[in-house]
């Protein structure tokens, strides 16, 4: 039995990193069906099971100063990236389409999960996974903690993410070669020759990782102490906003083209991940059936009211797709589908997932409040 704060925490970094080096160098299957990201939630969730860790003061005080101080430091540096000066460059087919899937997302895990009555808990992690559903999974994390949403419920909305993502990818994906059918159907046309040009700030400059840490731990220590003496809502909540607020700031100065924003703030996530993992407690999982449903109602009507948007508005194929998966899959699945129309479109794909960084925070809050009414 682990009973010292130092492993513990080393052997959840280990976990992260040897699960995310797997996804990363292999071209393992079992990655394109439960991502890294829920591996190593469940794993370090049955190492808590199996007592591997102690439930003593010391490890309880190291998840708490660990997990508080990490979540503030990686939405700034997720926001880091956001360009919106590019992204505004997309033109207005598709920046309507991503405000109607935007929009859709939103109304429609209102409708669904106010129809299906679960418990508050619950209803509070479908708040977290509109986040995800808006933006990434650090924003499901943001979201769930100002929230109030237990490990538990948060790893029922990871496993309610995993498998209504995969779905998504892959009806997206079979749909792409019926395109040509379903713009003479919305009466567009899909002229996008005029993106080829549009560039992408996500990987730019030198990577200067330790600056990153150092400035991403003074805006945690920022935002937590004005949350102290400026509350909304909660204090949660408040450092969070804070945090983004500095992020999005941030993004206007060269801050943003310091390389290796991006990897610092996965890191940060995975090992948010893992201490939420380690302290979830294993019940009854046999409503989770259940949360599966309504997260496909959810998608399901997103579906309908975006094909419903794109006849008003006469938005092709593409536009609402990688609009739709941009915020549903994100960076990591929006490039894959604009690449199948051509590899130059390839940035259309990560401009409108970072945007997302930005969206998903307080678009999933937005949510989240309202459904806990």
């Amino acid at each position: 039995m682990i009973t010292t704060p130092l492993f513990y925490l080393f052997t959840l970094a280990f976990l992260a990193t040897s699960l995310y080096a797997l996804e990363t160098k292999t071209q393992w299957k079992v990655f394109r069906i439960v991502p890294s990201v829920v591996l190593i939630y469940a794993l370090s969730m049955l190492l808590a099971y199996l007592g591997v860790f102690a439930h003593n003061e010391a490890i309880t005080h190291i998840y708490t100063l660990t997990k508080t101080n990490l979540l503030p430091a990686m939405l700034f540096l997720m926001l880091l990236q956001v360009d919106m000066r590019h992204f505004l460059k997309l033109g207005k087919k598709l920046l309507l389409a991503y405000v109607l899937a935007v929009v859709s997302i939103a109304f429609s895990f209102v409708v669904v999960v106010k129809f299906f009555s679960f418990s508050p808990d619950i209803t509070s992690a479908f708040g977290a996974l509109a986040g995800s559903w808006m933006g990434g999974t650090a924003n499901m994390v943001a979201v769930g903690d100002a929230l109030g949403v237990s490990e538990k419920a948060f790893g029922y909305a990871l496993v309610v993410d995993s498998v209504n993502y995969t779905l998504w990818v892959m009806l997206l994906l079979f749909l792409i070669p019926f395109a040509s059918f379903f713009n003479r159907f919305t009466k567009s046309e899909a002229d996008l020759a005029y993106l080829h040009t549009i560039g992408c700030a996500c990987t730019m400059g030198a990577k200067r990782y330790w600056l990153l840490i150092l400035l991403a731990l003074f805006v945690s220590f920022i935002s937590q102490f004005f949350a102290q003496y400026i509350t909304w809502i909660n204090t949660t909540t408040t450092v969070v906003l804070i945090a983004s607020f500095l992020g999005v700031l941030g993004s206007f100065t060269k801050l943003r083209e310091v390389g290796g924003s991006s990897e610092v703030a996965t890191t940060m996530l995975y090992l948010i991940i893992a201490l939420m993992g380690s302290r979830a407690v294993i019940g009854d999982v046999s409503g989770l059936g259940i949360y599966v449903l309504a997260g496909a109602s959810i998608l399901f009507l997103h579906a309908f009211l975006m094909v419903v948007g794109a006849k008003i508005f006469h938005l092709d194929y593409f536009s609402i797709a990688v609009a739709s998966l941009s915020n549903i899959g994100g960076v990591a699945s929006a490039p894959l589908l604009a690449a199948t129309y051509d590899k130059k479109l390839v940035s259309v794909g990560v401009l409108m997932a970072i945007a997302g960084y930005l969206i998903g925070t307080f678009g999933g809050l937005f949510v989240g409040y309202i459904l806990q009414g």
